[in-house]
């Protein structure tokens, strides 16, 4: 009987038909091999099967926030609990009412009622265990609650995933005997600050320019200049007493015991809450000073100034639908806010607020500012020493005024207010005195 050779370049062939004739007989090689083929796509299938997974947390958010009726400002802790990250995105949903208009340590947006948060480029590395912390500014309508959906990279941070994706239809594992060890996470950055204004001001007040401005009542161009020597009990003439919204127990009189100079001075009582506000006002046209408007005052502030907004100097700005600009204070440190968009300066991040000042207590000071009314710039002295986050030069620097220079008009005040306005639990005593505003610099 002739022996059956395979052609030479058949040997493929040959196996195919010696697998189909071994189909069957677990001895033969033949059989052997299907079986150890058909355990391989076995095991392959119960591997690749697609499971919906109940992952462990991935990350923890602490929100604190510090609120005002109609703002706040949100300090927000991430905790990377999962692994080591190179840079992150966290989103959540805010309240249909809120909308975010300033962030610091990260690129914080709102699309709608989405808010995103985008690493800086100094705090994205966060090992397992690590924390960035970051913060912003927004406003507010109805109720102000915090959110909880949080989403770290795509994943919640409660820890629901999606389900794991298909196997490839032609999967070709190659599992080793031993698997590789993962590499090592990557240490997380050095804590890094926040960074500092392009400008790079001084935390302290810088001192004023060289120009000696005239004091007391001697300068030119003053269209408002008083002790309130004239005034008596209430304020009245040429000072009137207003409380531009609603009324409460907040009151302003004229004082005796208490005086920079002369026998007098205006004395305020602010209570805490929106309606125990009491402001003062001159009835000089304030709308007749230009180009600069250059203002004085002393002010003496009995508690120190809070972490809540408040508001002190009030003048409304005719470029801005008669809105007031605001002199007053914000994380313990003096600020300006504009009412229209809740604007402040400087911004309300940690560096921000570091490039202010708080107001000294029971003492009497000299507050001074100058408001250009052709273009956004203002600077702001506070016993003659300039105060560098308080400063607007038209070129926007981070945690300065980058959030102030959104709007671009320059303002023109057009009233004079002194006062007490708490848009929380906040009460004051305050007494003011030698008090001018004019188109010339003044001095201390």
């Amino acid at each position: 009987m002739k022996q059956f050779r395979p052609a030479p370049g058949d040997r493929r062939a040959g196996i195919r038909r010696g697998a189909r004739a071994g189909r069957g007989l677990p001895g033969s090689p033949a059989g052997r091999l299907v079986a150890a083929l058909a355990a391989l796509v076995a095991g392959l299938v119960v591997v690749l099967v697609p499971t919906v997974a109940s992952a462990a947390p991935v990350c923890t958010v602490d929100y604190t926030v510090n609120q005002w009726q109609g703002g706040f400002t949100a300090s927000v802790r991430l905790t990377n609990l999962g692994s080591a990250v190179s840079s992150w995105t966290l989103r959540w949903t805010a309240g249909t009412s809120q909308q975010i208009t300033n962030g610091w340590n990260a690129q914080v947006s709102q699309s709608g009622t989405t808010v995103t948060a985008v690493n800086a480029s100094y705090n994205g590395s966060l090992a397992t265990g690590g924390t960035a912390d970051f913060g912003f500014q927004g406003t507010w309508s109805g109720s102000l609650t915090p959110p909880s959906d949080y989403v770290l990279n795509g994943v919640p941070c409660g820890g629901t995933s999606s389900p794991s994706p298909s196997p490839s239809p032609s999967p070709s594992p190659s599992p080793s005997a031993s698997p590789s060890p993962s590499p090592s996470p990557s240490p997380s950055a050095s804590p890094s600050p926040s960074p500092s204004p392009s400008a790079s001001p001084s935390a302290s007040p810088s001192a004023s320019p060289s120009s000696t401005p005239s004091t007391g009542c001697s300068g030119s161009g003053l269209v408002v200049c008083s002790g309130f020597e004239d005034q008596s009990g209430t304020p009245s003439g040429e000072w009137q007493v207003s409380t531009p919204n609603c009324s409460g127990s907040g009151t302003a009189t004229i004082d005796t015991s208490t005086t920079h100079s002369g026998g007098k001075s205006l004395k305020v009582n602010g209570g805490g809450n929106y309606c125990n506000h009491i402001f003062v006002g001159t009835t000089k046209n304030v709308s007749a000073i230009a180009p600069v408007v250059y203002g004085r005052m002393w002010v003496r502030h009995t508690t120190a100034l809070p972490a809540g907004h408040v508001s002190m100097i009030t003048m409304a700005d005719s470029r801005d639908g008669g809105k007031d600009l605001r002199i007053g204070g914000q994380n313990n440190a003096l600020q300006w806010n504009r009412e229209s968009d809740d604007a402040t300066l400087p911004e309300q991040s940690p560096a921000g607020v570091a490039l202010s000042t708080p107001l000294p207590t029971n003492r009497w000071v000299c507050l001074r500012f100058q408001i250009d009314t052709t273009q956004q710039a203002m600077r702001t002295y506070l016993d003659d020493q300039e105060v560098a986050g308080l400063r607007v030069d038209g070129t926007p620097t981070q945690n300065v005024d980058s959030q102030w220079l959104r709007r671009t008009t320059a303002p023109r005040p057009t009233t004079l207010r002194l006062g007490w306005e708490s848009y929380g639990s906040d009460s004051d005593t305050i007494w003011y005195d030698d008090v001018a505003l004019g188109s010339s610099p003044v001095g201390c």
